[in-house]
């Protein structure tokens, strides 16, 4: 197969990396919940190589994943392997955990299930980092997002950007604070939460 490409990824990589650089600094474990092409995770792990990048996913996405990590050939990005958030969950001891650009892919009850498992996979100072574009007070932040979400709920009907209060409330239900919300190109966000409990 040939190895898959997100041109998406090329183009946010870079102000996700200059935020995660601050964040991510003193972190060690990362799991990635949906690695798509595992384009970010290599890139990620090259920049910081202090940190062990674990990629995951849905089975159909891993040999592309696969593709990435063997030709990159990092020594911190161990083999992927798969997580449906509506499945089983890997052992605890992440101390971050990143996502792009897939709560707005997700059903709100596989969001709800991703953040009730947070607490028994990262230890009690964890930081999460999740990518992708944000409602916020119940409005679109731009048209072009508007147009996106109408894009996506005519793909299917569970998809929607998701409002960020109602993110922010599964996150302090799980234990988690906001500590920061940052700008990103193409109307998306960069939001960072830290586990407080």
């Amino acid at each position: 197969m040939d190895k898959p490409s997100a041109p998406s990824c090329e183009r946010n990589r870079d102000p996700i990396l200059e935020v995660l650089r601050n964040h991510f600094a003193d972190r060690r474990q990362v799991l990635e919940i949906g690695s798509g092409t595992g384009q970010h995770a290599v890139h990620f792990a090259a920049a910081m190589p202090h940190l062990q990048w674990q990629c995951t996913d849905r089975p159909e996405y891993l040999p592309g994943i696969r593709q990435w990590l063997d030709e990159s050939a990092l020594p911190n990005t161990p083999a992927p392997f798969v997580l449906d958030v509506s499945g089983p969950w890997p052992a605890g001891g992440h101390d971050a955990v990143f996502s792009a650009n897939t709560l707005h892919i997700m059903s709100w009850g596989e969001v709800e299930r991703l953040f009730q498992q947070l607490g028994r996979v990262t230890t009690t100072d964890a930081k999460l980092a999740i990518y992708g574009p944000f409602n916020y007070d119940g409005r679109y932040t731009s048209e072009s997002n508007a147009a996106f979400d109408d894009w996506l709920q005519a793909r299917g009907e569970h998809m929607r950007i998701r409002d960020a209060e109602a993110v922010d409330a599964l996150a302090e239900a799980a234990g988690f604070e906001l500590i920061d919300d940052v700008t990103m190109p193409a109307n998306n966000r960069l939001r960072i939460w830290q586990r407080t409990r």
